[in-house]
């Protein structure tokens, strides 16, 4: 499998393509996601996590509500420089993340079954990131209390945010 646009000099492609071989084999027995075709998996895994590479802020990132990895382990392939921590409430989702990162060695990455306002830590973030969280509202009460003072939240959204956008403090 080839990921097209990606330049293996810049991203580490093999890293992406052995994510998407587990993430297939996993599919199978615990519905990870619901996008089974590969073609669609670059597109909506790999190269949809991507774009928000220029706006993480600072070393130390988490990833709510994680779900298989994603973006998290996406970024973190991306960026061998910087911590992640992946937050999911869910044990079968945790336990296919903890064995990609044991199979693919990934080294700056750890793992939490947790859900976010039940969660703590005095290492602070300074990029906390969603995907498919929830309302930005509710993305931001549940995790300001983990972001440092100059740290960025990130909510990968659709284009129609304008409502949700209106609803935060």
């Amino acid at each position: 499998m080839e990921i097209s646009g990606l330049r293996p000099d810049k991203y580490p492609v093999t890293g992406f393509i052995a994510y998407l071989g587990l993430l297939t084999q996993w599919n199978k027995a615990y519905n990870l996601t619901a996008i089974r075709d590969h073609k669609k998996m670059i597109t909506h895994h790999i190269m949809d996590s991507l774009p928000v590479l220029p706006y993480l802020n600072g070393d130390r990132c988490l990833d709510v509500g994680t779900g298989a990895g994603l973006p998290g382990l996406i970024l973190a392939l991306a960026t061998p420089a910087k911590h992640w921590v992946l937050l999911d409430s869910n044990n079968k989702k945790i336990r296919f993340v903890n064995q990609v990162i044991l199979e693919l060695n990934i080294q700056n990455v750890e793992t939490v079954c947790s859900r976010v306002e039940e969660y703590n830590t005095d290492k602070l973030f300074s990029t906390i990131i969603t995907r498919a969280f929830g309302r930005l509202n509710k993305f931001y009460h549940l995790t300001r209390h983990l972001l440092l003072p100059n740290g960025k939240l990130l909510a990968m959204k659709g284009n129609e945010i304008s409502e949700e956008l209106a609803e935060l403090d």
